[in-house]
């Protein structure tokens, strides 16, 4: 039997075409079921969620994010950094972004400090704030790493020039 689908021309017909050729990388091992013991283990973050309170939630993000934006541009207003991000409540997530003319190399630097984040075209720098672990001083922490980054531009190593496929 033969099935067509997504492949190109119809499907894929040799034993190994381009679309079932296992990688060579660590992506071999990507599938897209969980493994039971992981999966087993978020339920003990759904019985914390519930626990919650959506507001207190909704509120605490609020305020990391206040707070960051607020540290970003005291701290690192001498850098070319522009608020992406709404100001206003009701148009902001978890998220907040900055601008940077060379975002992709400053986000894998700030990623090689352990500051994650991801970049997103053009030039945005996105910082996530999970209200229900993250903690008001991950937030300072971040930003003297940033800072730290823009002024000694370390964001400018050969390496951190490097498009990976995933940021």
């Amino acid at each position: 039997m033969r099935f067509r689908g997504r492949c190109p021309a119809g499907g894929a017909t040799k034993k190994h075409s381009k679309w079932t050729r296992p990688d060579n990388g660590i992506a071999r091992f990507l599938c897209g079921t969980q493994p039971i013991v992981s999966m087993s283990l978020v339920e003990c973050g759904l019985d914390v969620l519930l626990q919650t309170d959506m507001q207190a939630l909704r509120r605490k993000s609020l305020a990391l994010s206040d707070l960051f934006i607020a540290l970003v541009e005291a701290r690192c207003g001498e850098f070319p950094l522009t608020l992406a991000t709404p100001r206003e409540y009701a148009r902001r997530g978890s998220q907040v972004s900055f601008e940077h003319p060379h975002g992709y190399e400053v986000m894998q630097a700030l990623i090689a400090c352990s500051v994650i984040g991801d970049y997103r075209e053009p030039r945005i720098l996105r910082f996530g704030f999970t209200p229900l672990y993250t903690r008001f001083a991950d937030g300072w922490d971040a930003v003297e790493v940033l800072r730290d980054v823009l002024a000694t531009e370390s964001w400018r190593a050969p390496q951190f020039a490097e498009r990976a496929s995933v940021t």
